[in-house]
């Protein structure tokens, strides 16, 4: 496994990191015993960042009974505040105020069984009623979670890229999770790495799947991608299946190889997929594949989809 140093943090992080939602049954149901069997199975082939979330479901859960036992000290945890489960709004509850900042962590270090997170990222910022309140409230917030030892770094999440100058303009941060934005179909985020240097901030690159769109098995009905961009990742597929090779490894090893970030987050929720992703760091794409796919995704490249309320 490949270690990097995540900004002025100084955390080495694995170069593959565990991404834990699916961990909270989104996809399917998962037996207490399989997760744990599944993240036992990432630390010991050398993944050491784990990331979750209050909105993934029971993932919080799961992933702190399965780490129980485990030196707190041998892995970096990585949790998020801002978007709850709701049974009232499909997308979720948004709070982004003072006091459920506090409530939440407070719930995460229960739930995740420790008494120190690593990093407490705002989650999807883009959808706060007021943008503003996320620079003016939560972050100060988050800041006072640091001050009394229960949170190490303070960070934000979100799909729009504009989103990340817009606070750090303002107010500095440690780290930023972007997802969506290191993938084949979509590089953008190389852009924006100059800016993020400057600030000396730690980033962190999600879902080199496009949330499924570079899958194995196409995307799902209810992704937000333009039907263009679907198309289009579904004759990549195509092409994979009828050259015998897996859209995803190659996915997840183009983004690996190439994209400029300390960890990449591959959801994972059995051993089989452990095994498969960690097999891909170090290793290079078939060029051959990556020429052709690149090719396919070249009229949608960087094309992507509107999240959230705030206009940017």
């Amino acid at each position: 496994m490949d270690y990097r140093i995540l900004g002025k943090t100084g955390l080495s992080v694995s170069a593959l990191g565990f991404g834990a939602a699916p961990l909270g049954g989104p996809y399917g149901p998962i037996t207490q015993a399989d997760a744990t069997r599944t993240v036992r199975l990432a630390l010991d082939l050398g993944v050491n960042f784990f990331d979750t979330s209050p909105w993934y479901q029971a993932s919080e859960d799961v992933l702190g009974e399965a780490l129980v036992g485990v030196a707190r000290e041998s892995y970096v945890l990585c949790t998020k505040l801002g978007r709850y489960p709701s049974a009232e709004r499909p997308s979720g509850e948004f709070d982004f105020s003072a006091a459920r900042v506090h409530q939440s962590i407070d719930n995460s270090l229960r739930r995740l069984k420790t008494d120190q997170l690593d990093i407490a990222l705002c989650h999807d910022i883009e959808f706060a009623d007021n943008f503003q309140q996320v620079i003016d409230e939560t972050l100060p917030a988050l800041r006072e979670c640091v001050a009394a030892g229960k949170v190490r770094f303070v960070g934000v999440s979100g799909l729009p890229l504009a989103i990340y100058p817009r606070v750090l303009d303002q107010t500095p941060l440690d780290v930023i999770l972007s997802y969506c934005h290191t993938s084949l179909n979509d590089d953008s985020l190389w852009d924006l790495i100059p800016y993020l240097e400057e600030k000396s901030v730690g980033v962190i690159g999600a879902s080199p799947l496009a949330m499924g769109l570079l899958s194995d098995t196409g995307p799902q009905p209810w992704h937000p991608a333009p039907e263009a961009l679907r198309l289009a990742c579904l004759e990549a597929l195509a092409w994979c299946k009828a050259h015998g090779v897996s859209l995803a490894e190659q996915a997840v090893a183009w983004t690996l190889q190439n994209a400029p970030v300390a960890t990449v987050l591959v959801g994972m929720s059995s051993e089989a997929q452990v095994r498969q992703n960690v097999a891909t760091v170090g290793t290079s794409p078939d060029p051959e594949a990556i020429k052709a796919i690149q090719e396919i995704l070249a009229p949608v490249h960087r094309l992507t989809w509107p999240s959230g309320n705030v206009t940017l």
